[in-house]
């Protein structure tokens, strides 16, 4: 049976591949745009991070024993708790000098942080096993189902939705936005806005985390995985709109569907349809689709 002049098991396939990309791809940008959005700060070290949290989750099952169900949450606390110490000592002494600065310090770090696991581990990585909750898959009749690949779709998808919801609908939420526009104000309400931008870029940093762990046992646990991701990463944010929290979870997942698609009918142009999207889009809406023009 075909499907748009593809065999449906192929075209289903590749949108399979395309969901289970833009899982990674929105989880990130989200932490990326959260950062940028309510920080203003332009944290290349994210996809340095996104490895760390992946080797978080391996060192915890080689060295402690602790699983990946476990290290789903202690993971991306870990990597949080690393995140709030580099805004705190890194990047809040250069806060009011120019974004080209925080740009390169993260840059630095990241290259920092992925030649140390390099020089460790090797750029081939490690392994990391499906849970057995997880193995297997569903005969759809039409294809097989692999059921962590189902689960990481449906993971990312509820700590997206539960991201935005505690950025948009809450209180909480309310007021790292309003410490964005007018700190001096929100100060004056009692509020510690140093802290809570430490703690908005741990944030950040600890859904790079997440991703990285779901990520784990899907490719190889090594230091280059955040650098293969991260300019698409980038792509997709600035796609979305700089900063807009709907813009990063929407235009990943469905980017990575598109990405998917491409390799279908045109699997030459699969590594750059992202970066075409972007460009076109940059011409029409510099805002981004759901950025707030000026």
């Amino acid at each position: 049976m075909d499907f748009l002049g593809v065999p449906f098991p192929v075209f289903a396939g590749q949108l399979l591949i395309g969901l289970i990309n833009g899982a990674f791809y929105a989880v990130l940008s989200l932490g990326l745009a959260l950062i940028f959005g309510l920080l203003n700060i332009v944290n290349f070290a994210h996809g340095a991070l996104y490895m760390v949290g992946a080797f978080v989750a391996f060192l915890l099952l080689d060295i402690l024993g602790i699983g990946y169900w476990p290290a789903l949450i202690i993971s991306p606390i870990i990597v949080g708790c690393f995140g709030m110490l580099i805004e705190r000592f890194l990047l809040r002494p250069i806060a009011d000098l120019d974004h080209l600065y925080g740009l390169l310090l993260t840059f630095g770090l990241a290259l920092l942080l992925e030649g140390a696991f390099r020089q460790v581990y090797g750029a081939s990585g490690e392994t990391y096993a499906i849970p057995a909750a997880l193995q297997g898959g569903f005969n759809l009749g039409f294809m097989f189902l692999p059921t962590y690949r189902a689960w990481v779709i449906v993971a990312a998808a509820v700590v997206c939705g539960a991201t935005w919801f505690l950025i948009e609908r809450t209180r909480l939420g309310a007021t790292m936005r309003a410490a964005v526009e007018n700190a001096d104000l929100v100060r004056a309400f009692g509020v510690n806005v140093p802290l809570l931008v430490t703690l908005t870029y741990g944030l950040g940093v600890a859904l790079a985390a997440f991703a990285g762990v779901l990520a784990a046992p899907i490719y190889s646990v090594n230091p280059l995985m955040g650098s293969n991701i991260i300019i698409v990463v980038f792509a997709i944010v600035v796609i979305g709109g700089l900063g807009s929290i709907k813009g990063a979870i929407l235009s990943g997942f469905m980017l990575g569907v598109f990405e998917g698609l491409t390799r279908v009918y045109y699997p030459e142009a699969s590594n750059i349809v992202i970066f075409v999207v972007m460009a076109i889009v940059l011409v029409v809406r510099p805002a981004g689709l759901f950025g707030k023009t000026a």
